[in-house]
């Protein structure tokens, strides 16, 4: 059996041992040549046109000799490689030769020997020469394709030696002065202009017979397609289709099933995909690939037939993807499921009877491959009674259970842990179309109980090595993420004994079990997966409850609480890209079909203060969310106890939920087009809800069952969304408003009105186009609802006039106030300046004090009641030579030197020392005396 160790050496042998690889670059050597060393070059001098002109000769007596001679020669000359300016003149000779052949059969090995010249290196003067004769190099190469139509299989051999060569440039034997190898790229690139992919692409219908002939042209295609402007050409010259067909061509070596598997790939790779599968997207093309496969499942045992295997099923599985392949026609599709199920759903047919596959990798990359067709074949609906006939749900449910212990498995821990993922994966594409062997195989209790699984506290050590296993190294995180797929996507059908079934298995009361235990168990390193399986669940139990009051009186508040806990999620979480978004999605959705409708359910979460979370998500301004949320709104509202909640709440800088409602209309007016001037005011009285888009297009007659484009307005913004929620928490009682929302209210107040004139002005609009005249009173009637419409966009806009001005006027008030206040603050400053002028003249001129202190006891005495009541006693208030004008403060004995010695600080006044000291007796020393309290006013003195 053919080895690809084996065809390595091979190549190497044909190609002929090389000291350097191709990508050895090779540094020229640039020197300073004289005329007399190139006439005593490697070049001995041979006129070209002459050997030319020789070869057009004809009808000579000993001609054939002399051209042959010629030929012989011109090959001696060039033995250490072809200059780029004499390529075309050579060329030209080897064509001449060719021309012979068929007549004069020795010129065959002149030809050969010529080939031969062209595996040499190409050699340029000047560093130019390649682009100079760029065009003559391509077209003389491209010569070479044109050659393999000669009945010659030493020379086709020859050509395809020469091509292959290209591709292990040698550096040149000897050294030839003034001049240097063109680039070891060059004739690649050549090749590529000149187009000699096509050319060898066509020579493989002239060689049915020849293998080993075939062999080769194999062999220079598979180098050729290593190129992208290569394969483009192949597969115009209709390459994938040409050598598929051949894939079962007899072939011992093996080399040929090897060479175009591999063209195949590089044609799929670099070049129009589309293009290319359309071309194998044959029936014979299928049966080759179907024979070839069968084959190597069946009797391939070594490294590389498995390998090879595996290739073969991955262009299938490309194929496949276009739906008009026929798969099934040529019964390609019946053995894939067979040859995917067999190790699991024991089978009589022979052609898997005695095969078990092997742990080995190529082993186990074919069994993933298989689950993959599977889920690619079944995107075709005409496969579904191949699916139920080959009991493909069945031995895929034989990888949805826990790991059992002590049980001998055909697969590594590693391995059946990804075939169990991507055969649950597999199930989720397959058993929505398969309903009745799902529920027949007992496909719910089967995933509820790898879910109870996946969340006990079981040691499971997984090893998260795959793609299904992304996030799930040492948890159970991966099976529990694709089993909710696989839920999900059966909910999802809506199918009700599919629904039926999982509730009456408890799956509401478990996926909020679930939800709660993730939640209680943060993870932070696998967020994502976590965040996804979060979104699932809520799906799955939105998917349940939709339109189910028993079922969402199952969700209860259990339920409530998890979409409350959600709900409550840090905003600047939502850019982080993990998932966080869909999250939210996904619980708004379960708001939507697990609580509303649900009365103990609803006073429960505007209990819990939900009504505020769905309004801090709306104060985002996340357009994403808003008509999503806004209907929610709209339909809690039906509840009475929804309003007190709504007007309750206050967002940043205490914006109230009318004036967040009010901006995003304004918002939305914006974005839409909608002409409004810098008030917000009306402008266009007869089209106030225009849109921009409702002015580009014009109103065509459409039938009657099409809704025109001003009723489909109304589902595809949040205006009407907006106008119902204000409308029900009472347009006239809407707290924390500024004029601008007012202005903006006129409009939402009147959004009816307005839309069903528009809807109205639609259909005259049609009446007209449709050149019907309507009966005079229809007429009439049509005229005047256009009228009330246009009247009342008209008091409308009068209304928000009036708003404006008042709130003018409130604002020049209020500039009133503000400069009033500014002037009583000037005002009591200058107060206070001369003030203090004034203390400053009393305490720096005494005659300035003296009449301060005249004017106060004399304002004191004026102030003073004269006529004194009988009995009464009089207390003098003033301190006797108190030499201030400043009111005095509250008069404190300070216990201290005896008076008898010192006088005492009041030994001037006549009140001084008439109390007794605190302590009795004379006056004396003390610590001293703390006044609890006192104001801080100094002695007067």
């Amino acid at each position: 059996m053919w080895t690809k160790e084996a065809a390595a050496t091979a190549e190497a042998r044909e190609s002929g041992i090389r000291n350097k690889s191709s990508s050895s670059s090779q540094i020229p050597v640039v020197g300073v040549v004289t005329e007399d060393n190139e006439a005593q070059g490697v070049f001995k001098p041979m006129d070209l046109n002459r050997v030319i002109k020789l070869l057009e000769e004809t009808d000579k007596d000993g001609l054939e000799e002399k051209q042959l001679k010629f030929v012989k020669k011109l090959v001696q000359c060039f033995q250490n490689g072809l200059p780029l300016r004499d390529l075309a003149q050579i060329f030209k000779i080897l064509n001449l030769c060719a021309g012979k052949i068929k007549n004069q059969p020795r010129f065959v090995e002149s030809a050969y020997d010529i080939i031969k010249l062209c595996g040499l290196p190409f050699l340029k003067k000047k560093v130019s020469d390649e682009i100079t004769y760029a065009e003559d190099t391509a077209n003389s190469i491209a010569l070479l394709g044109d050659l393999m139509k000669i009945p010659s299989s030493e020379l086709r051999i020859q050509i395809c030696k020469c091509i292959v060569d290209f591709y292990h440039a040698e550096p040149p034997k000897k050294h030839i002065p003034g001049y240097q190898q063109a680039s070891s790229s060059y004739k690649i690139q050549m090749a590529e202009v000149g187009g000699l992919a096509k050319t060898m692409v066509q020579s493989i219908t002239l060689l049915e017979h020849q293998l080993v002939e075939k062999l080769w042209v194999l062999k220079v295609l598979q180098h050729l397609s290593t190129s992208e402007v290569n394969c483009t050409i192949m597969m115009k010259a209709q390459a994938a289709s040409g050598i598929c067909t051949h894939l079962n061509d007899p072939d011992p070596s093996g080399q040929l099933l090897f060479r175009s598997s591999e063209i195949l790939w590089n044609l799929l790779e670099k070049s129009s995909k589309e293009e290319v599968i359309q071309q194998l997207s044959n029936l014979e093309c299928l049966l080759a690939l179907k024979e070839v496969f069968t084959n190597l499942f069946m009797r391939g045992f070594s490294h590389y037939d498995r390998q090879l295997r595996n290739d073969i099923l991955v262009i299938t599985t490309i194929i496949a993807q276009n739906p008009e392949a026929p798969m099934i026609e040529c019964g390609f599709t019946k053995d894939l499921i067979l040859f995917a199920t067999f190790n699991e759903v024991k089978s009589q047919n022979l052609l898997v009877k005695g095969l078990k596959l092997s742990n080995s990798y190529e082993d186990f990359e074919l069994k993933k491959l298989l689950f993959n067709v599977i889920v690619i074949l079944c995107k075709d609906l005409p496969t579904v009674q191949l699916l139920i006939d080959g009991k493909v749900i069945l031995a895929l449910f034989t990888y949805v259970k826990k790991p059992e212990k002590q049980k001998i498995m055909d697969w590594s821990a590693a391995q059946h842990e990804e075939l169990q993922l991507h055969a649950i994966a597999t199930l989720s594409s397959v058993a929505p179309l398969l309903i009745e062997e799902y529920m027949s195989c007992q496909g719910n209790a089967r995933v509820l109980a790898f879910l109870e699984w996946c969340e006990s506290e079981d040691p499971f050590f997984s090893h998260g090595n795959s793609f299904h296993g992304t996030g799930g190294r040492g948890n159970k995180f991966a099976q529990m993420r694709y089993s909710l797929r696989l839920l999900r996507a059966m909910v999802y059908l809506e199918d009700e004994t599919v629904n039926t079934d999982l509730c009456e298995k408890g799956t509401i009361q478990q996926m909020i079990g679930i939800f709660k235990n993730i939640i209680s168990k943060p993870n932070e390193k696998e967020e994502a997966i976590v965040l996804e399986i979060q979104s699932d669940i809520l799906l799955i139990l939105s998917g349940l409850c939709e339109n189910h009051i028993q079922r969402k009186e199952i969700f209860g508040t259990e339920g409530v609480d998890i979409v409350l806990h959600v709900m409550k999620t840090d905003p600047r979480k939502l850019q982080s890209g993990l998932g966080y978004n869909l999250l939210l999605f996904s619980t708004l959705d379960s708001i939507w079909c697990c609580i509303l409708g649900c009365y103990p359910s609803e006073d429960y979460f505007l209990e819990k203060e939900g009504i505020f979370l769905l309004l801090d998500v709306l104060a985002l301004n996340q357009k994403k969310f808003c008509n999503l949320i806004l209907g929610i709104m709209v339909e809690f509202c039906d509840n009475p106890k929804t309003a007190a909640h709504v007007n309750a709440w206050q967002g940043k800088k205490d914006q109230t939920a009318a004036s967040l409602l009010i901006k995003l209309w304004r918002k939305e007016e914006k974005e839409l087009g909608v002409k409004r001037d810098k008030n917000g005011k009306i402008i266009d009285t007869k089209k106030p809800l225009f849109t921009s888009f409702q002015e580009e297009h014009k109103i065509i007659p459409l039938p009657a069952n099409c809704p025109s484009i001003a009723v489909m307005d109304v589902s595809e913004n949040i205006r009407a969304k907006i106008y119902a929620i204000l409308g029900k928490l009472d347009f006239e009682n809407l707290p924390g408003l500024s004029a601008e929302d007012f202005v903006t209210l006129c409009i939402i107040h009147r959004y009816l009105d307005f839309k069903i004139g528009e809807i109205w002005n639609e259909i005259y609009e049609e009446i007209k186009l449709e050149k019907l005249r309507p009966v005079t009173i229809d007429k009439k009637a049509l005229e005047a609802i256009t009228t009330a419409s246009e009247n009342v966009g008209k008091m409308v806009a009068s209304l928000q006039s009036e708003i404006i001005e008042s709130q003018a006027r409130q604002d020049v008030q209020n500039e009133q106030k503000v400069y009033a206040k500014i002037q009583a603050t000037h005002k009591q400053r200058e107060l206070a300046n001369k003030s203090w002028e004034n203390f400053l003249a009393r305490t720096s001129n005494a005659k300035t004090l003296k009449k301060a202190k005249r004017l106060q006891e004399k304002a004191i005495e004026a102030s003073r009641y004269h006529k004194r009541p009988q009995n009464a006693v009089f207390h003098g208030t003033d301190i006797k030579g108190l030499n201030t004008t400043v009111p005095s403060g509250g008069v404190v004995t300070v216990e201290s030197t005896p008076a008898r010695l010192v006088g005492g600080p009041l030994a001037d006044t006549d009140i001084a020392l008439k109390k007794l000291p605190i302590r009795g007796g004379a006056l004396r020393r003390v610590k001293a005396v703390e006044i609890v309290d006192a104001p801080k006013k100094s002695i007067p003195t």
